[in-house]
């Protein structure tokens, strides 16, 4: 009864097979597809990534002004100096046991440390400026005793406690 149908199909198969598989033009294209969305998505977390420890040196320079702010209320209007130098590395000159335990709960670094990314404190008894450098723009974060929050545009860092916010 099926039989004239059955082979009615077989001559309109022509011979062909079912293919099993994909051919190598459609791996290709695949794979070339995965690596453009792989290689999107890694430049865009570089870049958040870049974004996240500029919040966080900005929160960190913060925190070391709070910590600023309290030690003069406590001692006449008057900031703690770092001695025969003008500026020092914040995580490690401010960071000194009676200062870090009465004003810092903890100690904030720059957590890419090297000769372009780290806090320094420039200070006087009547002033201050704290300062970082930024990845995403490469401009110089400054928060001033004057109350100047500003992101300059500068190659270097402060030398002394002018504030270099416009």
């Amino acid at each position: 009864m099926f039989a004239p149908i059955k082979n009615k199909f077989k001559i309109l198969n022509l011979g062909f097979q079912k293919q099993r598989g994909f051919t190598l033009v459609e791996l290709l294209v695949v794979i070339s597809i995965i690596g453009l969305l792989i290689s999107i998505f890694t430049a865009r977390y570089q870049t958040a990534e870049k974004q996240a420890r500029d919040t966080k040196r900005k929160s960190d320079l913060s925190q070391y002004r709070t910590a600023l702010e309290n030690y003069a209320v406590a001692h006449d209007s008057l900031y703690p100096t770092p001695g025969a130098v003008a500026c020092i590395d914040a995580a490690t000159g401010l960071c000194t046991a009676s200062f870090k335990t009465e004003y810092l709960p903890s100690c904030p670094d720059d957590s890419r440390k090297n000769e372009n990314y780290y806090y320094l404190y420039c200070a006087s008894a009547s002033g201050y400026s704290l300062s970082a450098k930024l990845e995403g723009t490469g401009k110089i974060w400054h928060i001033c005793s004057n109350g100047q929050v500003c992101a300059a545009e500068a190659t270097e860092f402060p030398t002394g406690t002018s504030c270099l916010c416009p």
